[in-house]
Protein backbone atom coordinates (compact mmCIF):
# COMPACT_ATOMS: atom_id res chain seq x y z
CA UNK A 1 0.00 0.00 0.00
CA UNK A 2 1.41 3.39 -0.98
CA UNK A 3 1.98 5.95 1.73
CA UNK A 4 0.26 9.29 1.53
CA UNK A 5 1.87 12.61 2.22
CA UNK A 6 0.20 15.29 4.27
CA UNK A 7 -1.19 18.20 2.31
CA UNK A 8 1.46 20.62 3.57
CA UNK A 9 4.50 18.44 3.02
CA UNK A 10 7.22 19.16 0.51
CA UNK A 11 8.13 16.24 -1.77
CA UNK A 12 11.66 14.96 -1.29
CA UNK A 13 13.93 14.71 -4.32
CA UNK A 14 14.54 11.18 -5.56
CA UNK A 15 17.67 9.39 -4.29
CA UNK A 16 20.70 9.98 -6.49
CA UNK A 17 24.07 8.43 -7.01
CA UNK A 18 26.87 10.46 -5.48
CA UNK A 19 30.59 10.41 -6.25
CA UNK A 20 31.52 12.15 -2.99
CA UNK A 21 30.18 11.86 0.51
CA UNK A 22 31.34 15.39 1.39
CA UNK A 23 32.22 18.56 -0.50
CA UNK A 24 34.42 21.00 1.48
CA UNK A 25 33.90 24.70 0.77
CA UNK A 26 36.49 27.01 2.34
CA UNK A 27 38.66 30.08 1.80
CA UNK A 28 42.16 28.72 1.26
CA UNK A 29 44.08 31.61 2.78
CA UNK A 30 42.12 31.26 6.04
CA UNK A 31 41.73 27.54 6.50
CA UNK A 32 43.93 25.52 4.08
CA UNK A 33 46.69 23.72 5.93
CA UNK A 34 44.84 24.20 9.19
CA UNK A 35 41.27 23.31 9.97
CA UNK A 36 40.22 22.00 6.56
CA UNK A 37 43.33 19.86 6.17
CA UNK A 38 42.68 18.20 9.51
CA UNK A 39 39.00 17.74 8.70
CA UNK A 40 39.77 16.35 5.24
CA UNK A 41 42.31 13.87 6.65
CA UNK A 42 39.96 12.76 9.44
CA UNK A 43 37.08 12.18 7.04
CA UNK A 44 39.24 10.19 4.64
CA UNK A 45 40.64 8.04 7.49
CA UNK A 46 37.03 7.09 8.25
CA UNK A 47 36.45 6.11 4.61
CA UNK A 48 34.38 9.20 3.81
CA UNK A 49 35.10 10.27 0.23
CA UNK A 50 35.70 14.01 0.37
CA UNK A 51 36.18 16.58 -2.39
CA UNK A 52 38.52 19.45 -1.59
CA UNK A 53 39.63 21.89 -4.25
CA UNK A 54 43.40 22.02 -3.96
CA UNK A 55 43.98 24.47 -6.79
CA UNK A 56 45.29 27.87 -5.85
CA UNK A 57 42.90 30.10 -7.70
CA UNK A 58 43.85 33.39 -9.25
CA UNK A 59 41.71 36.45 -8.69
CA UNK A 60 38.96 36.80 -11.23
CA UNK A 61 38.85 33.15 -12.25
CA UNK A 62 35.41 31.78 -12.99
CA UNK A 63 34.28 28.77 -10.99
CA UNK A 64 35.19 25.61 -12.88
CA UNK A 65 32.74 23.10 -14.34
CA UNK A 66 34.63 20.34 -12.49
CA UNK A 67 33.99 22.02 -9.17
CA UNK A 68 30.30 22.61 -9.94
CA UNK A 69 29.96 18.96 -10.90
CA UNK A 70 31.65 17.88 -7.66
CA UNK A 71 29.06 19.87 -5.68
CA UNK A 72 26.23 18.23 -7.63
CA UNK A 73 27.75 14.78 -7.03
CA UNK A 74 28.10 15.18 -3.25
CA UNK A 75 25.73 14.07 -0.48
CA UNK A 76 26.89 16.68 2.05
CA UNK A 77 28.57 20.07 1.90
CA UNK A 78 30.63 21.40 4.77
CA UNK A 79 30.93 25.16 4.44
CA UNK A 80 33.84 26.53 6.45
CA UNK A 81 33.05 30.22 6.86
CA UNK A 82 36.07 32.27 7.88
CA UNK A 83 37.00 35.98 8.07
CA UNK A 84 37.97 36.24 4.37
CA UNK A 85 35.37 33.85 2.92
CA UNK A 86 33.26 36.71 1.51
CA UNK A 87 36.23 38.32 -0.23
CA UNK A 88 36.35 35.39 -2.65
CA UNK A 89 33.83 35.51 -5.48
CA UNK A 90 34.78 31.86 -6.09
CA UNK A 91 33.63 30.91 -2.56
CA UNK A 92 30.44 32.94 -2.93
CA UNK A 93 29.60 31.30 -6.27
CA UNK A 94 30.32 27.91 -4.69
CA UNK A 95 27.97 28.75 -1.82
CA UNK A 96 25.18 29.72 -4.23
CA UNK A 97 25.63 26.41 -6.07
CA UNK A 98 25.54 24.49 -2.77
CA UNK A 99 22.26 26.16 -1.79
CA UNK A 100 20.85 25.50 -5.26
CA UNK A 101 21.74 21.80 -4.94
CA UNK A 102 20.29 21.73 -1.43
CA UNK A 103 16.96 22.95 -2.79
CA UNK A 104 16.89 20.96 -6.02
CA UNK A 105 18.84 17.77 -5.28
CA UNK A 106 18.52 17.35 -1.52
CA UNK A 107 22.18 18.08 -0.76
CA UNK A 108 22.69 18.28 3.02
CA UNK A 109 24.86 21.04 4.42
CA UNK A 110 26.63 22.00 7.61
CA UNK A 111 28.18 25.36 8.40
CA UNK A 112 31.38 25.72 10.41
CA UNK A 113 32.13 29.24 11.62
CA UNK A 114 35.93 29.21 11.76
CA UNK A 115 37.32 32.27 13.56
CA UNK A 116 34.16 34.22 12.69
CA UNK A 117 30.88 34.56 14.55
CA UNK A 118 27.60 33.60 12.84
CA UNK A 119 26.27 37.14 13.46
CA UNK A 120 29.18 38.60 11.42
CA UNK A 121 28.19 36.39 8.49
CA UNK A 122 24.45 36.97 8.92
CA UNK A 123 24.70 40.78 9.19
CA UNK A 124 27.75 41.04 6.91
CA UNK A 125 29.76 43.28 9.17
CA UNK A 126 33.53 43.54 9.69
CA UNK A 127 35.54 41.79 6.99
CA UNK A 128 32.31 40.69 5.29
CA UNK A 129 31.16 44.31 4.99
CA UNK A 130 34.55 45.34 3.58
CA UNK A 131 34.41 42.54 1.00
CA UNK A 132 30.93 43.53 -0.15
CA UNK A 133 31.93 47.17 -0.58
CA UNK A 134 34.48 45.96 -3.14
CA UNK A 135 32.04 43.50 -4.76
CA UNK A 136 29.47 46.28 -5.23
CA UNK A 137 32.01 48.27 -7.24
CA UNK A 138 32.99 45.36 -9.49
CA UNK A 139 29.88 43.24 -9.95
CA UNK A 140 26.27 43.78 -10.92
CA UNK A 141 23.76 44.43 -8.16
CA UNK A 142 21.80 41.21 -8.80
CA UNK A 143 24.85 38.98 -8.35
CA UNK A 144 25.95 40.78 -5.17
CA UNK A 145 22.43 40.47 -3.75
CA UNK A 146 22.42 36.72 -4.52
CA UNK A 147 25.70 36.34 -2.60
CA UNK A 148 24.36 38.36 0.34
CA UNK A 149 21.21 36.23 0.54
CA UNK A 150 23.23 33.01 0.35
CA UNK A 151 25.37 34.08 3.31
CA UNK A 152 22.28 35.03 5.33
CA UNK A 153 20.72 31.64 4.59
CA UNK A 154 23.78 29.65 5.62
CA UNK A 155 24.24 31.76 8.77
CA UNK A 156 20.71 30.83 9.83
CA UNK A 157 21.46 27.09 9.65
CA UNK A 158 22.73 25.39 12.72
CA UNK A 159 26.43 24.80 12.67
CA UNK A 160 29.58 24.83 14.73
CA UNK A 161 31.67 27.75 15.85
CA UNK A 162 35.41 27.12 16.06
CA UNK A 163 38.11 29.51 17.19
CA UNK A 164 41.34 29.58 15.17
CA UNK A 165 42.98 26.48 16.63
Amino acid sequence: MASRSSSGSIPLPPPRACTYHVFLSFRGEDARGRFTSHLYDALNRKGITTYRDDNNLRKGNVISDELLKAIEESMFAVIVLSPNYASSTWCLDELCKILDCKNKLGLHMVAVFYSVEPSVVRHQIGTFQEAFKKHEQRHDREKVQRWREALKQVADYSGWTSKNQ
